[in-house]
């Protein structure tokens, strides 16, 4: 796959996003520098890199266009914490390489925006004029789970005991003898409505113990 300049990855970033605006800059910008550190040719055209972002929002689409790496083809991974950050890794050798931006660089982007610019416009123009070492802090990193179970193994499946829904991708629980998915296991981010009829016994119930005291 021929590397693709700046400007066409920032396009293709603001076609996806209907705008372009400084974050998604700073995802286009670590996705070009991952390349060069890593030595990989991306946009990617297979499952090679793995990028886990810590946060949603705009830097993903510009990530997503420097890289090639989408939710869908198992390539992209949020570990939201709230920070404009991610982290590379090259699948093959294991090597990951975390990139956030440094401290000052909003202030900083003026320097290089022309004059009377918004800061606004001024991120957006300084961060893609800025050099590499002046955006970017870049740090060699050891995952803590190890990449092959990140990745796991596409098509396995399992059955939860308790709720009887399908486990993909070996994200299955194994406790006390038993196969959960995480949500029975663990505590999900969901739980099940009460139905209405469910809801007004429980509102009878509660109003009529109430009355006996």
């Amino acid at each position: 796959m021929t590397a693709r300049t700046l400007a066409e990855l920032l396009e293709e970033s603001s076609r996806s996003h209907r705008h372009l605006c400084p974050r998604q800059v700073l995802g286009v910008r670590m996705g070009i520098l991952a390349a060069r550190v890593l030595g990989l040719e991306l946009p990617q055209s297979d499952k090679r890199l793995l990028t886990i972002v810590e946060s949603d929002g705009c830097v993903i689409d510009g990530i997503i266009a420097a890289t090639g790496c989408t939710v869908g083809h198992r390539t992209l991974r949020v570990e939201d914490y709230g920070k404009i950050a991610a982290t590379f890794v090259d699948t093959a050798t294991g090597r990951a390489v975390r990139f956030v931006p440094r401290k000052g660089i909003r202030e900083a982007a003026r320097v290089f925006a022309p004059s009377g610019y918004s800061k606004w416009e001024a991120q957006l123009y300084g961060y893609q004029t800025m050099e590499d070492d002046d955006l970017f802090a870049v740090q060699e990193v050891e995952l803590v789970v190890p990449v092959e179970r990140i990745v796991s193994t596409k098509g396995k499946k399992a059955v939860c005991e308790r709720c009887g829904e399908e486990v993909n991708n070996e994200r299955e629980v194994h406790s006390a003898g038993a196969i959960l998915c995480k949500s029975c296991a663990q505590g999900g981010y969901y739980r099940p409505k009460a139905r209405h009829d469910d809801a007004a016994a429980l509102n009878e119930t509660t109003h009529e113990e109430t009355a006996d005291h």
